[in-house]
Order: C-alpha cells, then structure tokens, then sequence
C-alpha cells in the first residue's frame, strides 16, 4: 500500500496552490442574533449588547435579565450561546435541528419550551392551491436572569412582542418569565388568527359538495384536510406543556404569571376545538363528495345502458337478416324491408320513451 500523506501535509500542499479553496470559519454567534437587550427594573438599557457582555452586566448589577433573540443559528453558535448562559447540550441539539413537537423540558433551574408557530399562505382559491398554512417553531430557554428565544421559519417575528413588552415596563418588570407568558400568548393568537382564516376555506368546500351538478375533486378535500392535520399535530401538543406551567410542583414561574397563562390555556382550547370541527366537517365532506361521485357514476352507467340498450334492438334484427339463410321469413316480401325498418324503430322509440319516462336518459 502506497503511503498516504497526512492530514497536515495536504492541508499545507492545499493552501499553497493559487487555486485551493479557503477553510470554512466558523460563524459567529452575533451573526444569527436578532436582538439582544438588558432589561433591568422592566426598561431596556441603551446600547448595543453581545450576548456575553448582556449577561455579564445583568449579573454584575444583580437584577434584570438579558433576552437573547436568535434565527436560524448552527451548532457552532449556538454552541456559543450554551456556554454563555450555561445551557444544556440536549436542549442545544433541539434548538439547532428544529422539528420537534410542542414539549415543556426543565434542566435544573432552566426551562426550555418549544412552540409550533402557523401562518395562513393567501391564495384565490381552495380549489387550485396546494398549500394553506406554513408552520415554524420557536424554542425559548428561561433562566433566572435571562431568556433565549431560538425561531426557526420566515414568519411569527416576536419584535412586536418585544416592542409590546417594552411598552408595558410594569409587566416586563416581573421577569423572563413575563416574555415566556408574552411569547406563548403570541403564538397562540395567531392560532387563533389561523383557524379564523382556515373557517371560509371549509364552508368554501362544503358549499362546492352540496351544490347540485357541481363536480369537485376529491384531491382537494384531501389536500384541505392534510393541511388540518398539519395544523393539529402543530398546535394540540401545546396543551400539556401549557397545562404544566400552570399546575406543576417545583415549577420556577411566579404565581402572578401562571394566572396569564391559565388565559392562554383557555385560548389554546378554542383552537383545539376549531380544529376538531374542522377534521370533522372535512371527513363528512369527504364521504359525501365520495357519495356524489358514486351516485354520478350510478347515473352514467344507467344513461350508457340505456343507449346499448336502444342500439341492440336495430343491431340484433339486422343480424339476424343478415346471415344470407336462404330459408328465412319474409326475405321473398315485396313490403318485407319496410316491415323491419318500421318495427326497428317502433322498438327504439317505444324504449326510448321508456327510459326518459323512467329518467334514465
């Protein structure tokens, strides 16, 4: 076996060649932060902050809190961020890797929350589009003295969450948990906002089934009904987490807060219910559309009968005269043809009347 080089040499041989591609720098943590702000006695200090210098002041002053906004951020900084404020490598791996359901994790004094956002795409028509809602996720790590709100997705900005708050310095006074509250509170009403927005789509649906000779794919009722059920998985986990920062022994958020969030809760269960009714309608679209179809496809069957049936009557007299016997009644008749046309068509006609009578034509 011929002698490989080391990893060394060819990353020396690589950077001596004009043409060798850069090494990958890591990224810095600052590059994926939205915001980040001190807040102390509920009024944001002024001035830029990193996220080290943020906590550094909080807990060099002994009071406020530091909230760290982030978007999309990778491994590394997120990696960053972890050791910063000391967060958990678990938690970490979630908030780099999204796709995870609404849960509420407690890693010592540390709670990590994970929230699906939903928005509603805009589109002419239920019947030609192919999408309803989008879905994201928000994951928030609270301490005693700081919050970290990770989101991923194009949609939900929590700047007017911060905007709000920052207005309201007698609320934002109370803690991290107050943006906790502040932010699932957020999500949910655009849950709310969501399913208001989805409610024309369903009676859309439901005036196209129970229109008569209205045709409608099927396709499209299973296309409104993935969306539900993306919409369902999305929002119903919420409520046990929701229910456990209400309820749950040893839990770090104040008494105060977990009266808001008993609103939240209450709001989180309209939703539920909405959505509930939606997959609902939708099954009972869906089997009626599939019973119109059935029906259509009845009537179809018994008009093309029909018609083979009028056809056979003139087909069958014909073939029977046409079989060149040289024995046959009526072939030597002067008026024989005339007699065949005439009963063809009395025939024809006669079962004609029958079918239109009986609606099958």
């Amino acid at each position: 076996m011929p002698h490989m080089p080391s990893r060394a040499t060819r990353r020396a041989s690589a950077a001596g060649r004009p043409d060798a591609a850069p090494p990958i720098r890591p990224s810095s943590a600052e590059s994926a932060v939205v915001d980040c702000a001190v807040y102390v006695d509920g009024r944001r200090l002024p001035g830029p902050f990193t996220h080290e210098d943020a906590l550094a002041e909080v807990r060099r002053r002994g009071s406020g809190f530091v909230w760290l906004g982030l978007h999309h951020p990778d491994e590394h900084q997120m990696a960053s961020v972890a050791r910063t404020f000391g967060l958990h490598e678990l938690m970490v791996e979630d908030a780099v890797h999204a796709h995870q359901r609404p849960k509420l994790e407690r890693y010592d004094n540390v709670l990590f929350l994970v929230l699906r956002t939903v928005s509603y795409v805009e589109h002419e028509s239920v019947t030609t589009t192919k999408d309803i809602v989008e879905t994201g996720e928000i994951m928030l790590f609270t301490g005693p003295d700081f919050v970290v709100s990770v989101r991923h997705g194009d949609h939900s900005a929590l700047a007017e969450v911060r905007k709000r708050l920052e207005d309201d310095p007698e609320h934002l006074v109370r803690g991290p948990a107050t943006v906790l509250h502040a932010i699932a509170d957020h999500v949910v009403d655009s849950y709310l906002a969501v399913t208001t927005a989805v409610q024309p789509d369903v009676d859309d649906l439901e005036e196209l089934v129970f229109t008569p000779s209205t045709r409608i794919a099927v396709e499209q009722i299973y296309m409104l009904k993935r969306e539900i059920v993306e919409l369902r998985r999305a929002v119903l986990p919420l409520a046990e987490p929701l229910q456990q920062l209400i309820r749950s022994p040893g839990n770090p958020v104040p008494k105060d807060i977990r009266r808001y969030f008993r609103d939240v809760a209450d709001h989180h269960t309209t939703v539920s219910d909405r959505i509930a009714a939606f997959d609902e309608t939708l099954s009972t679209l869906l089997d009626a559309a599939i019973a119109k179809i059935t029906v259509q496809q009845n009537t179809d069957m018994r008009r093309i009968s029909a018609w083979v049936a009028i056809a056979a009557v003139p087909t069958m007299i014909a073939g029977i005269y046409g079989m060149n016997f040289e024995r046959m009644p009526e072939l030597q008749w002067e008026y024989g043809y005339y007699v065949v046309i005439g009963a063809i068509l009395a025939i024809t006609v006669a079962l004609f009347v029958t079918f239109r009578r009986n609606k099958w034509l």
